[in-house]
């Protein structure tokens, strides 16, 4: 398909995703929402790409949802009833996706930020959930996901009162990952993606993999996990490729298989 509200970049192994700024009606968030959900199912099948970065460009990318209670025309709140996650279908990606926030991230678009693995942002970035003051909740993963993140305590602070916290704010809690000058922003996001791009690709999804459905399950249960996924590596070409590397004292050079 077409994009018209994301662009795409490949460097080696990253995918730099740029949001195209989707403030100033609705439709850009519909038509954002149906992208992201193409995007994710498209790169599942392209094998060279092993860490997403997830950034933007144009007036705050990560900062749309609310507009739409602010701008729709009475026609166009029956369309409120329906669900346009743009959070969920990032939540679904088997590999790492790093947000690189360079403004702020506001409501929906924080539940995006938190869909996402990791989270660098400006040091000028603001952060909330602030539906409660329209009347409405969160409703694409953010009384979940800002639960699970920072503590039930904090999350039900800021959905409660619908505040909005800077960036230190945001980095003491654990909302996010780090805090760099804006003009850093891609240069940590990407020099951290191709960090993790350099590791075995299943290692990386595995990874993933045990770490999420492990916090649904009981200890015991995620350990047996833990144990069955590190199993399966042994019989990868990459685990072996990985044992010849450090004996022969070179890089390894994983292929995902």
């Amino acid at each position: 398909m077409g994009y018209q509200t994301l662009t795409f970049q490949k460097e080696e192994n990253i995918m730099v995703v740029n949001i195209i700024g989707s403030r100033g009606h609705p439709e850009n968030t519909l038509r954002l929402s149906d992208e992201i959900e193409e995007f994710c199912a498209e790169i599942t099948w392209d094998n060279e790409v092993r860490v997403i970065v997830l950034t933007g460009i144009g007036e705050q990318p990560f900062s749309f949802g609310c507009d739409f209670l602010r701008t729709a025309s009475r026609e166009e709140e029956g369309e409120q009833t329906r669900f346009w996650p743009v959070a969920e279908p990032i939540a679904r990606m088997d590999r790492p996706v790093i947000a690189a926030i360079q403004g702020d991230a506001m409501d929906q678009g924080l539940e995006m930020a938190l869909a996402c693995d990791i989270r660098v942002a400006a040091e000028t970035s603001r952060f909330g959930l602030t539906q409660i003051k329209t009347g409405i909740i969160p409703w694409d993963g953010g009384t979940q996901r800002l639960a699970r993140l920072v503590g039930r305590g904090k999350a039900l602070e800021m959905i409660l009162t619908g505040e909005t916290i800077d960036a230190k704010e945001a980095y003491r809690i654990g909302l996010v990952n780090q805090v760099v000058p804006p003009m850093e922003i891609m240069t940590t996001a990407t020099k951290m993606a191709h960090e993790m791009a350099s590791k075995g690709p299943i290692s990386l999804r595995y990874t993933k993999e045990a770490v999420y459905k492990g916090m649904d399950l009981t200890l015991g249960q995620g350990l047996r996990l833990e144990a069955d996924l590190y199993l399966l590596i042994h019989t990868t070409r990459d685990r072996t490729e990985g044992i010849k590397a450090f004996q022969e004292k070179r890089v390894p050079k994983f292929e995902g298989k």
